[in-house]
């Protein structure tokens, strides 16, 4: 059985034990959170819609991070205008427990 869920603005393809990191969330390690779920499909067909409104996703925070340093560089030509950023967006990392249809 797998599962499409939403968080922060972004969409996932998880499976129980997965592991996954997503838009930094307000919580601490060791928290359950529950995902919003879009669509699940096992051996039996697909559920979408309406149909999920039971429907959870159980996550388990492992923990935060952040991600790999992006380098902005911009520029203009023949101006000597310069300037160097970088940016590291912050994650957490969550395990998929439990998907109930």
């Amino acid at each position: 059985m797998f599962a499409v869920v939403a968080t922060g603005g972004k969409q996932y393809s998880v499976q129980e034990g997965d592991t996954i990191k997503v838009e930094k969330l307000e919580a601490n390690s060791g928290d359950k959170v529950n995902l919003e779920v879009l669509m699940i499909s096992d051996e039996n067909g697909t559920l979408v819609g309406d149909k999920l409104k039971k429907a959870t996703c159980e996550a388990q925070v492992i923990g935060q991070g952040k991600a790999d340093k992006v380098v902005v560089f911009k520029y203009k030509a023949k101006k000597n205008e310069r300037k160097k950023q970088g940016h590291r967006q912050p994650y957490t990392e969550l395990k998929i427990l439990s998907i109930k249809g």
